[in-house]
């Protein structure tokens, strides 16, 4: 009798710690779980390219905080201290994280040479950081990294390509600058 008991206590502890640890529980999530990249797919039009370099539209306060624990060591904000959900300290938080900042403000109907190639030499001097780009939409950054992929990486046309139209087909403003600068 007396063992059947301790089968039962053992039984229960295990059931216990089973649904304690469980990842359907809070608790297992916390613990089992990776936890950056499911919060990450979170911001605004978030797009992984590769282990070193995610886009997105413009990050909440907060969610710089889960970009600093995902490893990203430089952020890079194409948008507008104007544009839409600007942050005005961006830089201070960024910086407070331990990432670097840096700010290539492109106006929307007015992408040049010249931030392109503000944004380039940024990209090609930190080619060995985890490196994350956002601007207000993902719009302006997308168009920026297909053509850091296909100038600098030598990525292929159609995988830069398909990238860039998950988030959007370019207007006709994008789609001369893109071409201008692949031609």
């Amino acid at each position: 009798m007396r063992n059947d008991w301790i089968q039962l206590l053992l039984g229960l502890t295990f059931l216990i710690l089973y649904l304690f640890f469980s990842a359907k529980t809070e608790m297992g999530t916390k613990f089992f779980m990776p936890q950056n990249q499911n919060h990450l797919a979170d911001i605004l039009n978030f797009l992984q390219i590769s282990d070193n370099l995610a886009t997105s539209g413009q990050p909440t306060s907060t969610q710089f905080q889960e970009i600093a624990d995902a490893g990203y060591e430089t952020v890079i904000n194409l948008a507008l201290p104007t544009s839409d959900g600007a942050i005005a300290n961006e830089a201070e938080i960024v910086e407070s994280l331990g990432m670097e900042y840096i700010a290539i403000p492109i106006v929307w109907d007015n992408p040049t040479m010249d931030d392109l190639e503000q944004f380039l030499q940024a990209m090609d001097k930190r080619q060995n950081q985890k490196i994350f780009v956002h601007c207000a939409k993902n719009m302006r950054v997308s168009a920026f990294v297909y053509l850091y992929r296909r100038l600098s990486l030598n990525c292929e046309h159609e995988q830069a390509i398909a990238d860039l139209h998950k988030l959007w087909l370019p207007n006709e403003v994008w789609q001369k600058f893109i071409d201008s600068n692949v031609a």
